[in-house]
């Protein structure tokens, strides 16, 4: 089996190789900008002519995308996450028509949720802002091309190796460097969302049932934790488990910020870039700033039984085992400025909020899966 993974050196793209690549008889292809790429594909810019012939030298049974950016400006991210699926599912009509498309998508493209009600996938998609509505535009790409495809609309990705890109990978990287220092604090934004959480490993296994799953799928299907957790129960449980010995200070009210957004995809699978909230020692030592996603964005819940029906998929990994697989692997290392909150849906943002999605499962700022 040739499966070809678009977007496989970024947070969610690594963990679906490593999935992938574990089936028996499976040749697993790297598409990407990356210099370690098999086969060279930017989505923001191939003409479909070209993709095709990409893709007729893959000669790929399934193709997953992972590719994505989870910030920047609108046009960026509509190059990507729009035009990008839609550049994709031309060129596989003409070069692969009877490959598999697995997609990643993100919760975020729901919009606001209802608290204590669970969105199904015939539910209404509100997205409020750009992130959200370009990936959107690239799940109707996909569910309208007439292949043989799935799209995976992925909650908020954590686990091993999250970017300090992410929410939780962020608040690791802040606990890293404040140590044990009961002097140290944490000036977060807005922590009263709730967010569904999904460990990385989760979507990896949505993604590698979706890759072998014989005759068609549902158009989409909702891959995330199934649970709102509090934001603000998030980073205590991860500060706990830093041993942290300082303090958190919370500004509930924050000033606005960017439409950039924080996975997953997860994907998405997925699933983080950014209302920036930043952090530091002291209490002059940073200025925090929520996000207005997150007051636009109070809820967050994905249903995910259809996953379940169609794929035989439940999540595996509660929020504790992904966020001590995310400390244990040193995830949300690196230089760090902001912390991100999950943004209006999916994989991740400003603190106070979640997406990214480089991919579906972490991005950063400005930035997309190579």
């Amino acid at each position: 089996m040739r499966i070809l993974v678009l977007g496989f050196t970024g947070y969610l793209g690594t963990h679906v190789v490593e999935g992938l690549r574990a089936l028996p008889g499976a040749l697993v292809l790297g598409g990407g900008r990356a210099p370690t790429a098999d086969h060279a594909v930017d989505l923001a810019t191939v003409r479909p002519a070209e993709l095709a012939k990409t893709l007729a030298s893959a000669a790929p049974d399934t193709v997953v995308n992972c590719a994505g950016a989870t910030g920047g400006d609108p046009v960026t991210l509509a190059e990507i996450n729009a035009r990008g699926p839609a550049v994709l599912c031309a060129a596989l009509r003409e070069a692969a028509p009877g490959a598999r498309l697995v997609h990643l998508g993100s919760a975020a493209e729901y919009g606001p949720g209802v608290q204590d009600v669970r969105v199904t996938e015939a539910a209404a998609t509100r997205p409020l802002a750009p992130y959200g509505a370009t990936k959107l535009a690239g799940t109707v790409a996909v569910t309208t091309s007439g292949l043989d495809a799935v799209v995976l609309r992925v909650g908020n990705p954590v686990g091993p190796g999250a970017p300090p890109t992410s929410l939780p990978g962020r608040i690791a990287a802040l606990l890293r460097t404040a140590g044990r220092d009961p002097e140290a604090v944490l000036p977060l934004g807005d922590l009263s969302a709730y967010r569904d959480f999904v460990d990385v490993r989760d979507v990896t296994r949505a993604v590698v049932l979706a890759a072998t799953a014989p005759g068609p799928l549902p158009p989409v299907l909702n891959i995330s934790g199934g649970h709102a957790v509090p934001v603000r129960e998030m980073v205590h449980l991860l500060t706990d488990k830093a041993g942290f010995r300082g303090r958190i200070t919370e500004n509930a009210t924050g000033t606005r910020a960017s439409d950039a957004r924080a996975s997953g995809d997860g994907g998405t699978g997925g699933g983080a870039g950014p209302d920036a909230v930043a952090a530091g020692r002291g209490a002059g030592g940073a200025r925090a700033g929520g996000s207005v996603r997150s007051a636009d964005v109070s809820w967050q819940c994905s249903d995910v039984t259809a996953a379940e029906a169609a794929l035989g998929w439940r999540p595996a990994h509660s929020l504790d085992d992904a966020l001590t697989a995310l400390w244990e692997s040193g995830g949300g290392g690196g230089e760090h400025k902001d912390v991100g909150v999950p943004n209006g849906g999916g994989e991740h943002e400003a603190v106070g909020e979640p997406e990214r999605a480089g991919e579906r499962g972490g991005g950063e700022k400005g930035v997309r899966t190579p």
